[in-house]
């Protein structure tokens, strides 16, 4: 069972969300604070060079199979053209509504 994105609880989260499904790097980069931190399995990476790697150059897609914390944590089920499909866990972290820190690694 997946959770609608248009359901998903926290508005940033929601708004980054729809956006990498729908692979739209201005509306990504609208959902984010300018200064945006990001890490994938525990090590610190360039945000826009894992964007491009992991989502925008690949198709990246979430399919939301639950939220914790208030809709900053999701466990998704991620797919791209380069790695196939895994199952995910994603923190947020929200800065004047924007996410202002993402950390991603398979759940």
């Amino acid at each position: 069972m997946t959770i609608p994105v248009k359901q998903l609880s926290d508005p940033a989260v929601r708004d980054f969300v729809a956006a990498l499904n729908a692979n739209d790097q201005a509306a990504l980069t609208e959902a984010m604070t300018p200064d945006v931190t990001m890490s994938d399995d525990g090590s610190e990476r360039n945000v826009q060079e894992w964007l491009d790697r992991e989502v925008f150059g690949s198709r990246g897609h979430m399919e939301v199979e639950s939220e914790s914390n208030g809709g900053l944590g999701l466990v998704a089920n991620y797919r791209n053209d380069t790695w196939g499909e895994m199952r995910t866990k994603w923190l947020f972290t929200v800065g004047g509504g924007k996410i202002a820190r993402f950390e991603t690694g398979q759940a």
